[in-house]
Parts: C-alpha cells; structure tokens; sequence
C-alpha cells in the first residue's frame, strides 16, 4: 500500500507542478514468484502485474502511463505540429474504387471529422442511388474503441453478417442485418470468426474460438432460426485452427484445419448446405496446403514437392496425390505465395529476389503474362476481384515513395490501367525522395536485403539520423508501404530503413525456415548485421540510430538491446513479445500452443535452453541499455499487456543508466492500437516526436 501512496504523490505532485524537479517514474513493487523447469531454477519478480482486475496493477499502468505523458509534456506542441501534418496529408473525405460483386457495386467512404469509413453500395451502375450498409461512426458512438471482423454479402445481396470487436481484445459479436429493411435479425453470435454464406441464402456457416482464442469448432446457422445452431466439425489438436471460406466460383464452401506447419482442407457443395464435407487432403506431417476450385477441378498449392509450394490440378471427386496434374512446378528460388482463380483465367502471387511479382495465365491459351512494376523496391497486393467472369485483374501497387494505386490489368490488351491513386493534399513530389535496395553482409556471409528510403536533400555523412524496422518471424515479410505519415520523419531529415531479416518471407519458406524455432538468434544477428552496415556506409551512426518493432518484432527490438546495448542510440518496442519463457509455458493464453512450431516448446529441455539464450525478460542485466519507449494496449490478445510491462519494470530496476525508459499504455485499445483513424494518428504522432527528441538529444 505505501507503494501506492507514493506512486499517487508523483501523479499529484507532477499535475500540480509542485516542484521543478523532472517527474519520478513509478517503481513496480517485488513479489517473487519461483519455479524449477528442467532443473533450472527460475524467479520472476513481476509476476504479480498479471493481475488485471487487480486495483494495484491499474493504479501501477496508469502512473507509468502519467510518467511518460510528463516527461513528454514539453514534446506537446512538436506533437501537436506532427498531428496537424499528417492529418493534412490525407484526403479527409475519400473513397475506395467501387468493385462489382453480384447486381451491386460496394465501396466505403469516409468523411472528414468522423474516424471510422462508411460502408456503400449502388446497384447495378455507378449512377445508381447510394445505400448505406453498414456505418461504424454510429455503431461507435459511446464506445472508445471498435473494430470491424468480418463483412459479408448474401448471395442475393440482402443479408450482411458483419462481426464486431469493442474492446481491442480481438473478441468479435456477429451480427446479421436486413438490407431491405435495414433492421438486425435475431442473431447475436459471441466469439465468432470467420464466416461464409451457402448458395441458399439462409444458411451461414461461421466458427467460434475457445478461451485460448483458437477457432476450433464450425456451426451451420439458418436466418431467422433460434433454435441451437448445428455442430459441424470440432477441431480437437490445439495446434490447429479454423476458418471457412467460400470459392470464387461460388461452387464449394471451404474449411480449413491449419497449424503453422501442416493443413487439412473439407469441402462442401455450397448449394448443398446439409451436405457431407469431405476431406481434400488427410493431415501429414510438415505438408502445407491450401485449395480452391475451377470446373471439374481442386487446385491445390502445395509444399510436398519443395518449401517453396507448387500448384497443382486434381479431379473434384479425387483430389489424391496420385491424380496430381502440375499446373506450376516448384522452383527452389521462387515462392508460391498464393493464387487466384478466375473462369478464363488465374494468377500466380509470387516472391522472387524479395519482391512481389504477378503473373497472369490464360487457361485457354496457357499464355503467361508479367505484370511489369517501374521500381526496384515496391509492393503489390491483390485488390477486391470478387467476380468470376472477367477479363482483368485488379492489383495494389505502392512504394516508399509512390503513394497506394489501384490498377485493373486488362488480359487482351496486356496493359494496367490506373483507377485510383491514393491523394496527397497539400502537395507531395515523388521526386523529391530517393529509395532503395541494399544489402548488408549477414555473419555467416548469407545478405541480407535492405529496403531504404530518404529525401535527396540529404547529406549522407555518417551523422543522419536514421530509423530502422524489423520483424523477422511467421514468413511474414517487411512490406515497403507508402505512408504519408512517414513524410514527417523525412522531411525533417531522417532515414528510414527496413531489415528484410530471415524469420520472415522476403525470400520464401527457406528464409523463413533459418530464423525460426533452433534457428531464432539468427534473426536477430541480421538485424544487427543491418545496423552495422548502414554505419560503416556513412548511412548513420551509433548516435543517431533509432530502432523500431512491434509484436514480434518487438521481440527483435528486446533481443537485439541485450545483445548490443551499445549499438541504438533510442528502440521503439511496440506491443513487444518479450517474455517468451513465461508465455510460452503457459498454454491456457492465446496463440501458446499453436506457435510451439515457430518458437519451440519450452517443456522439451532442449528448446528451452535455447529459447532462455535470447528471451529479452530474461536476459535483462545490469548495464547500461539506449533510451527505449515501450507501447502496448490494456486489452491486447495476442501480446498481453503484462509482457511490456513486466519488461519496463525489470529494466527500470536493473539497468546501470539513467536514460529514458517510458511506458505508454491505452488503456482503451488491444495489439493495434486506437481503433479510429484520428487518435490512431495521434499515437504516431507521440511515437514520432519521441523518435525527434530521442536523436535529438547529447
């Protein structure tokens, strides 16, 4: 209780401005919580602070809260200034390009002054009268945060199940709502996930999470029908998780069985909703697949002939391996990432030398088709192609440098043409910035791609600042998106970067593959690998180097610190994964047991040995460390809250410095942050004048 007392006393007395002295951070007091695990005998000081009904732990979150906000009260105007220009730099009122799904044309629009989009539709032409689907600015009034899951269409356009999340814990309310009447229907489904409509437009089928939060059990739904909802399928292996989905063709409903290493697909006439679901593929060991549907065929993408996926074509009826047709071999230094299918035609998503690429493939002709892009860092996604019958593919192309750009490619033609550039207002010259692609020489000789971005202006001097991203784990690969917030950090002179390190997908499954489970710290000896690269080449220096990652990549950030305190002059550790050992152990969290696959399994006492080799709450020691901001959210599920805040109390009593550590919490949002798109730019705007004042600083 006294700890309390004094913890008030600095809030009070730094509100009243009682003293000139800086404001005193708040220190989490010591209950020692003690277990032996292979041996090993192992004390965690902060346990306590998972107590999240527990009024201490609140008081203990908002003081650190209240201590970073004082210490960056004289930051408040700069902060100001940041939210004023990034706010400036985008189109307030705005829409999306409009795309054809059945008689209807959908997109969403937002308005200026309000902080969520409004989802529309006009039937059959662009001409048609607007009609207002679905509205998240009323559905939030009274709420401090919401978040949208899933957002889907009756076949005959008038019935949408769109789910919500009003927490920031990821915990979704499925709703269904009556286009024609513009009335919700009886149906309130808690902890739902994915969804998808049969061609009978009554019945839904959708699935439910347990209280680890893993989608493990499909019910089919009829409209209107109060009676029990029918079990369909319960995934029992916690390491897999759930989702249905429909094919393009509208033909067959999909459900998928997915760990982080193998895959199990049924399939259901979508016609037929009582149907039985068959079985694709039996569950193997280390084979990953996923599957969609084109006339008398299933096309499978496939891992079992090579890491990096193959395509393939099997009969609806027999889709075993033996009947296997390869429709795209596997190629050892492309990644299959995905594929699309359309009635005349499919595309091939792949990863070749880092980048995306698209090709297009006539199935008549077998005419393949390169997508061209101008630049030699950029990004490309598919956009919504929600019809089957067309003859062009829609596609989202950006950089660094070039704003967010909508393109159809028209297959007979073989040209792209623009449909939407996102706007800058104020004015913003492409021109004016200068990206590139590098490459750092990691340890073990392997380079590692580097991604950077700066405005030509810049003297590269070995005295810029520079900020550097990272992730590095699941595949999942470091896009190089375009942001107009961004344009605030470079025109004030900064270099931005991002470390394409392994763990994640940049150069397919094998990059993945060398920087997961036994391989991990070789993600984090990429990075830094990266960091001294971009030194040694006059790109920055020592005092001068920002880091920043979330999730993760929050990981890296703590790993990286222990391993090299000297190296980063400040590190952003957003929603940062740091207590690795403690959460991997516990299987009753979210997300534990199904990324035993990605980090290993504590309890096998090999994979613990190397996990406590790198777990940035259990490597903290006395030393000196840079100046760290550290940022999460009170109802995150996928990084709970206490990970960030045990890690901030430990290094407070630890550490041999007396350089700033701060920790900003919203007590109102999850793992992304505020929901609305205004407080979401005042986050960053908190971030970035951190960033300015951290470089900034002797």
């Amino acid at each position: 209780m006294n700890n309390l007392i004094t913890i008030f006393l600095c809030m009070l007395c730094t509100a009243r401005g009682l003293a000139a002295a800086p404001p005193q951070y708040p220190i989490a007091k010591i209950i020692p919580k003690s277990d032996v695990i292979h041996g090993d005998h192992r004390v965690d000081n902060y346990h306590w602070l998972r107590g999240k009904t527990n009024s201490e732990v609140v008081a203990y979150l908002k003081a650190e809260d209240s201590y970073a906000e004082a210490v960056m009260k004289p930051t408040r105007p700069l902060q100001g200034k940041l939210y004023k220009e990034m706010v400036s730099r985008i189109k307030e009122s705005d829409l999306t390009v409009p795309y054809r799904n059945g008689d209807w044309y959908y997109y969403k629009r937002t308005q200026k002054g309000k902080q969520y989009p409004v989802f529309c539709r006009k039937y059959q032409n662009l001409e048609a009268r607007e009609e207002v689907i679905l509205d998240l600015n009323k559905l939030a009034r009274g709420l401090k945060y919401l978040g949208l899951g899933t957002l889907s269409v009756s076949d005959d356009g008038h019935f949408l199940a769109y789910s919500l999340d009003t927490t920031g814990y990821r915990q979704y309310t499925l709703y269904i709502k009556n286009l024609k009447t513009g009335k919700l229907s009886i149906e309130k489904i808690e902890k739902t996930d994915s969804i998808a409509w049969a061609a009978d437009n009554k019945t839904l089928f959708y699935t439910v999470e347990d209280d680890a939060k893993r989608q493990y059990k499909l019910f089919r739904h009829q409209m209107g029908v109060r009676d029990a909802d029918t079990l369909i399928y319960e995934e029992k292996d916690e390491m897999f998780d759930l989702g249905v989905g429909r094919s393009r063709s509208r033909d067959y409903l999909f459900l998928g069985s997915t760990s982080k290493t193998s895959a199990e697909y049924r399939y259901l006439l979508a016609h037929q909703p009582k149907g039985e679901w068959k079985v694709v593929l039996p569950r193997e060991k280390d084979h990953e697949y996923d599957v969609d549907h084109h006339g008398d065929n299933l096309f499978i993408r496939s891992n079992k002939a090579g890491r990096n996926f193959q395509l393939v074509s099997a009969p609806v009826a027999t889709p075993q391996s033996s009947n296997w047709s390869v429709v795209i071999p596997h190629r050892p230094n492309v990644m299959l990432s995905g594929f699309e299918l359309f009635e005349s035609f499919y595309v091939a998503i792949e990863r070749e030398n880092g980048l995306p690429k698209l090709r297009v493939i006539d199935f008549g002709t077998g005419r393949i088709q390169v997508i061209p892009f101008p630049e030699s860092v950029y990004d490309v996604s598919p956009a919504e192609n929600s019809e089957w019958k067309v003859s062009a593919y829609r596609y989202h192309y950006e950089s660094l440098v070039t704003p967010n750009s909508t393109y159809d490619f028209n297959l007979n033609s073989g040209t792209s043409t623009l449909l939407k550039r996102q706007e800058v207002p104020g004015g913003y010259t492409p021109s004016e910035y200068v990206t590139q692609r590098l490459h750092a020489k990691a340890a073990d000789g392997v380079q590692v791609p580097i991604s950077i971005v700066y405005k030509k202006s810049v003297q590269l001097d070995g005295r810029t600042p520079l900020l550097l991203q990272g992730y590095g784990s699941y595949g999942i690969s470091e896009d190089v998106n375009f942001s107009t917030a961004r344009l605030s950090l470079l025109d004030r002179g900064l270099v931005i970067a991002y470390a394409h390190i392994r763990g994640g997908g940049e150069l397919g499954k094998p990059w993945h593959d060398a920087g997961r489970m036994m391989q991990k710290k070789t993600t984090f000896t990429d990075f830094i690998a990266v960091a001294e690269y971009l030194i040694a080449n006059k790109y920055t220096s020592q005092d001068r180097l920002v880091i920043i990652g979330g999730s993760a990549g929050g990981l890296l950030m703590g790993a990286v610190t222990n391993l090299r305190s000297d190296l980063f002059k400040g590190v952003v550790a957003m929603v940062p994964f740091v207590d690795v050992i403690n959460t991997m152990l516990d299987e009753t969290l979210p997300l534990t047991v199904s990324e035993f696959e990605e980090w290993g399994n504590p309890k096998k006492k090999e994979e613990y040995d190397y996990m406590k080799t790198y777990c940035p709450y259990t490597n903290i020691v006395p030393r000196n460390y840079p100046s760290i901001l550290v940022k999460t959210g009170f109802n995150d599920s996928q990084v709970m809250y206490w990970e960030p805040a045990k890690y901030t109390a430990k290094l407070r009593a630890t550490k041999t410095d007396s350089n700033e550590l701060l920790f900003k919490i919203n007590m109102n949002a999850g793992h992304g942050g505020a929901s609305g798109r205004y407080d979401h730019l005042k986050e960053s705007a908190f971030v970035y004048a951190w960033i300015l004042k951290t470089i900034s600083s002797p």
